[in-house]
């Protein structure tokens, strides 16, 4: 056999079992995770498996077509060159999916949390008074927090800037 199908077989030996292994752990690790979003054991455990076959029909479709290689493999260090890119193009294409699904099930849990919760996120504060004023009940705006300027100060003149020198 030459170098290009040895390297054929060592991208598929690699690629299959890290697929395995990543879903294997995922589904394990996952279902305590799935349960806590759709907060029922049997659909948590109906969804993690329908994720799992999911996850099998992505990567390895992606790991079939990902395998053709058109340039001549000519040396063991250039088929271990081309392995390795392809190998971490499987890897990076296992975290995409993994942080998709982790993403998309952590926006369906806060949105579930929301619509469950029996109470406004934020207190409310309290109301407003409405004072009738002199044109209607519309509300009357506050005197500003400090004294006038024009208004006189106790122990002295008006109240204002400090004269100038």
């Amino acid at each position: 056999m030459d170098t290009k199908v040895w390297m054929y077989l060592v991208y598929l030996a690699v690629s299959v079992g890290l697929t395995i292994w990543v879903a294997r752990s995922l589904s394990r690790n996952g279902q305590v995770f799935l349960e806590e979003v759709f907060s029922d054991e049997r659909l948590a455990r109906a969804v993690n498996s329908l994720l799992v076959v999911g996850f099998y029909l992505l990567n390895l479709g992606y790991v079939t077509v990902a395998m053709k290689h058109d340039d001549p493999v000519l040396s063991t260090s250039q088929a271990m060159e081309e392995l390795s890119l392809k190998i971490g193009l499987v890897l990076l294409v296992l975290g995409a999916l993994h942080f998709f699904n982790v993403f998309a099930l952590g926006r369906y849990r806060r949105n579930r949390l929301r619509q469950l919760a029996t109470h406004p996120p934020v207190a409310p504060i309290g109301r407003l008074p409405v004072q009738t004023g002199p044109h209607g009940p519309y509300p009357v705006a506050p005197h500003p927090a400090g004294p006038h300027p024009t208004t006189p100060q106790p122990g002295g003149g008006p109240a204002g800037p400090p004269p100038t020198r």
